[in-house]
């Protein structure tokens, strides 16, 4: 073994040394099936994150979370700050989705499609290996002591980490206040813009020392999710494992050795390449993202050496037992109904949202009704806030007000673009007319003829008394 690379156990964690430091783990690189298809997949991923602040959908960027305006915009979906609890629906469908997720798959998210994983295998890990070299010249590195040459690729490597780190501090900014107007913040003074740019180098700053060095101990340590894997996870949940009953007893291949061995040729291969620093040997472990690399890794030696490839791989324990696996199970079924229900919620939600505008009604403040000799009068106050990126003209009126003995006046409301303003209509029910309380609706519609209806409740005093102190006075 490479006198810098250190024997995992299930005692302690691989990335803590006895004193508590911090043990660097440099993992080596692999190729496979497998390997491309994450690389191809976080790329993707990247490319989704870069390209959402630049894509405009009714003249605003796809995913914009206006926090001056407090506004979200959702891929053409404006929601305003009275619609964030539609967020609850969000974040349970999500929660219960990643159970459905951890339950089929384990940890497939946190290797393959989480942010963290995402942007420190696929890009600070690229820049370590470019400036210091494949796993066993990273290693050496590290224990050398300083020299001009290794401090030279030091600097290089955290000045590159730290202008990956900007650029992407510039690009989460640009999903609060847009891509212009960070474009616009970045020509002028810091001090003109104090608050957005100590933003940036508090998330410079973040992204650096997490990317650069605290790593994967975010994953194993801070992360909840991966706490949640006893608890979700069960003998036939798939995730990597390594086949013990094909593989053990392990052993090196030599030459007239006739005693019996499996196909693990206890190459350490799995080990060099893990993330981590887990050997899966050892069997599930927590700290273990199920990100394949120790699959291509194994399937790469046993090519080499003429033995079926599938030592590790995707399995359950049962399927690696009893060569059976159950994909429908009771807890499946039940955090599936809980994510349908969620996001079916937020659906339904959405499109009931998805309309143009917002309106409101309120009454008249201090005001419940007034009664004279003219009739009981009702004032109320309609709020309409234009969800579109044009001013639009509104129109009001009373439903069934002749029915109903009602007199009002249709009003009209011209609203800026994403703006908002207030109508007052007073609602007159003539004495001759009036029999009491009674429930009323006004409708609300849009130079498109979109429309939204308002209940309310017209009150007043008791009929029979209050035209008979009319008639009195």
């Amino acid at each position: 073994m490479d006198q810098h690379q250190k024997a995992p156990n299930l005692d302690s964690l691989s990335t803590i040394n006895k004193d508590g430091s911090k043990f660097n783990i440099h993992p080596a690189d692999v190729k496979g099936s497998f390997t491309i298809r994450r690389r191809l997949t976080a790329w993707a991923l990247i490319a989704v994150y870069i390209i959402l602040p630049w894509i405009q959908i009714n003249g605003y960027p796809a995913v914009f979370i206006d926090l001056a305006e407090r506004r979200f915009h959702f891929f053409g979906l404006t929601l305003l700050t009275q619609d964030f609890w539609v967020f609850f629906f969000l974040v349970s469908g999500l929660a219960f989705a990643l159970f459905v997720l951890a339950s089929l798959v384990g940890r497939v998210w946190c290797g393959w499609f989480c942010p963290y994983t995402v942007f420190l295998e696929h890009l600070y890990r690229r820049i370590e290996r470019f400036i210091d070299g494949d796993a066993p010249k990273r290693r050496k590195l590290d224990a050398a002591p300083m020299s001009s040459s290794k401090a030279f690729k030091r600097i290089s490597k955290w000045g590159l980490y730290i202008i990956a780190s900007c650029i992407l501090a510039h690009i989460f900014l640009a999903y609060f206040i847009s891509i212009p107007k960070v474009w616009e913040n970045m020509r002028q003074s810091p001090g003109e813009h104090i608050s957005q740019f100590l933003f940036i180098l508090a998330f410079t700053g973040i992204f650096t020392f997490c990317f650069g060095w605290f790593r994967e101990q975010f994953c194993i340590i801070l992360c909840p999710y991966g706490r949640f894997q006893s608890a979700l996870t069960d003998d036939q949940t798939v995730t990597v494992f390594y086949d013990d009953q094909r593989g053990e007893p392990r052993g090196k291949i030599r030459k007239n050795d006739t005693s019996e061995k499996g196909d693990c040729i206890d190459c350490r291969r799995c080990v060099q390449v893990c993330p981590t620093g887990i050997d899966i040997r050892n069997g599930l472990q927590l700290e273990c993202v199920a990100c394949s690399s120790c699959i291509d890794a194994c399937n790469d030696i046993m090519r080499k050496v003429k033995r079926p490839t599938g030592l590790i791989r995707y399995d359950s324990s049962a399927g690696i037992n009893t060569g059976k696996r159950k994909i429908i199970r009771p807890r499946i079924l039940l955090y599936l109904v809980f994510t349908l229900f969620g996001l079916g919620a937020l659906s339904a939600t959405f499109v009931s949202k998805a309309k143009p505008f917002y309106a409101g009604l309120t009454r008249m403040r201090q005001t419940t009704y007034s009664a004279s000799a003219e009739g009981v009068r009702n004032t109320f106050v309609i709020h309409i806030t234009n969800k579109r990126n044009r001013s639009a003209t509104y129109s009001i009126e009373l439903l069934d007000s002749e029915h109903a003995g009602l007199n009002v006046e249709n009003r009209t409301l011209e609203v800026s673009a994403l703006g908002n303003d207030s109508i007052t209509l007073s609602v007159l029910s003539p004495i001759a007319e009036y029999n009491g309380p009674l429930d009323i609706e006004f409708k609300v519609t849009a130079d498109d003829d979109s429309s939204q209806k308002l209940a309310a409740r017209f009150l007043g005093p008791n009929p029979s008394l209050y035209k008979e102190d009319i008639s009195q006075k």
